[in-house]
């Protein structure tokens, strides 16, 4: 009888490999990234106090800003993809929607996120070390000719090793991207993320060392005689972070209507606004990780944090509004934990929570806000343990961040970075159409569209799914919504393009 035998498959050590090799690249890059905004923030910081005694300083700084802006301005309009946070962009290539070049988002999405985020916009450095990341993983591919699957691969394990860099948060990194942004877990894509996660995190870690980014602690763990708060924040959360969605989808439109200047000069609005904010609140700029950590050591009246919480909220909007590259994760982790304190103060102040409990409660709300916008539960509960640096209240985080997504999922809430990406790919597709017309195609009984959502869906090129009719009701489709029998699909297209649309829309129908 022979013996088995022994089969080696290197195919999981081969990516493992590539994995490694873009994490490391990626974790160079954005640490040198860190390194520049924290170098520029604190310039800012230290200086924007001095503006109220010194007009000439004042006069040269309004300058400089204007400058930034202008210059960021010229980066965007000869490369409009680097705007925003950079994920809905990362999302769209790896789903095919949109297609890139590596080195001019790797070099303008650097120079360009530095000079948005460095003057103390609240913007974060999450997204931009993502789509610099999925940069890396593309250019690497591209200039040792892997395969179009290969390149998937290390554009998501770029993307995850950015994440990971940027938070030193290499699970969360993984898992964010399987999660949100290639909505895929096989097994090669999975191991390649992990180990770029880490070899970008080992970058990270010697440059910025071992604790952790948001290192909050509490002295004792919620009891669960106090579970009935995690509903009850959870709610609120949710409803907040519902708010925050609506509104961030809306400031483009906003911003075209009331400023009538190009799209590509808008961010000169925060960039100006942030210098009074910056005299006044200077420790109130950035991201918001500076005001989370400030909570180890005091907690504001209940006053001074709704003021907080109201001009984060609004100056958060008007930063990623106006298009500069910056992300939303520290921004939203931020206002969830201000939330958290809010709830916290006033149900202590009502007799109803330990003042113990207190911080817990902050920790907490950053994962749930985040759930909320984000509809990533499960990369925000890691992303909180890895960046708080426990793993004492993962029962609680799940459970609030459970709660809140549901109430955002139950008021018609999207993911975010799904309907940014929407927004962004319907431009695109509205710029090609020019002759607009509106045309019905209805989905009969046993349709193969039937019970799909809508990002399942291999759409034509040429056309907008704008609307889902049911019954008396209008739709606003998402990557979530599912279409059902008995649907009518809105699409926009080009006049001359409609029957051949609808005979491409019936053919994806046909089961055959």
């Amino acid at each position: 009888m022979k013996s088995p035998r022994l089969k080696l498959d290197f195919a999981r050590v081969y990516f493992i490999l590539w994995g490694l090799v873009v994490g490391v690249l990626t974790g160079a890059v954005i640490s040198l990234f860190r390194l520049l905004i924290n170098k520029m923030l604190a310039w800012f910081v230290h200086i924007d106090p001095l503006l109220r005694h010194h007009v000439w300083w004042l006069l040269a700084v309004i300058l400089l800003v204007i400058a930034i802006g202008i210059f960021v301005g010229w980066l965007l309009h000869t490369e409009p993809n680097i705007a925003g946070s950079g994920i809905p962009q990362v999302e769209g290539q790896l789903d095919g929607e949109l297609e890139t070049q590596w080195w001019p988002i790797l070099w303008k999405k650097f120079v360009a996120g530095v000079l948005s985020i460095g003057p103390g916009l609240f913007l974060g450095r999450e997204g931009p070390s993502i789509q610099l990341g999925a940069a890396v993983g593309q250019g690497i591919a591209e200039k040792t000719s892997r395969s179009p699957i290969e390149r998937r691969v290390l554009i998501a394990s770029g993307a995850a090793a950015g994440l990971s860099a940027a938070f030193n948060a290499p699970i969360a990194g993984t898992l964010f991207v399987l999660e949100e942004v290639y909505h895929n877990f096989s097994p090669i894509l999975w191991i390649s993320c992990l180990a770029s996660s880490i070899g970008a995190d080992l970058v990270s870690l010697r440059v910025f060392g071992l604790t952790p980014i948001l290192h909050l602690t509490y002295m004792k763990s919620l009891p669960i005689n106090q579970f009935w708060h995690l509903v009850v924040l959870g709610i609120i959360l949710g409803l907040f972070g519902y708010l925050y969605q609506r509104v961030l989808l809306a400031m483009p439109h906003w911003y075209k209507k009331l400023i009538k200047l190009p799209r590509c000069l808008h961010g000169l609005v925060p960039l100006l606004l942030v210098i009074p904010i910056g005299m006044y609140f200077p420790k109130f700029l950035g991201g918001g990780n500076a005001i989370i950590l400030h909570f180890n050591s005091f907690i504001p009246a209940l006053s001074v944090l709704i003021g907080l919480f109201i001009l984060r909220f609004v100056f958060s909007m008007i930063s990623y509004g106006s298009g500069l590259p910056g992300g939303i994760f520290l921004p939203i982790l931020s206002l969830g934990a201000v939330l958290g304190a809010i709830y916290g103060v006033i149900m202590i102040k009502l007799g109803l929570l330990p003042r113990v409990y207190l911080m817990n409660l902050i920790i907490f709300s950053m994962a749930g806000y985040f759930a909320g916008i984000g509809k990533a539960p499960f990369t925000a509960i890691l992303l909180v343990t890895e960046m708080v640096g426990s793993l004492g209240h993962l029962m609680p985080l799940a459970v609030l961040s459970l709660v809140a997504y549901m109430v955002v999922d139950i008021l018609g809430g999207a993911p975010i970075y799904n309907s940014l990406l929407s927004g962004l790919v319907a431009t695109n597709r509205v710029e090609h159409i020019h002759h607009p017309e509106r045309m019905e195609v209805p989905v009969f009984l046993g349709s193969a569209l039937s019970g799909k959502q809508v990002r399942e869906i291999k759409w034509p090129k040429d056309m907008l799914l704008i609307a889902i009719r049911r019954g008396e009701d209008e739709v606003l489709p998402h990557g979530d919504t599912i279409v059902r029998d008995g649907d009518i699909l809105v699409i926009l297209t080009d006049r001359s393009n409609i029957a051949k649309l609808r005979h491409k829309i019936l053919s994806l129908s046909d089961f055959s």
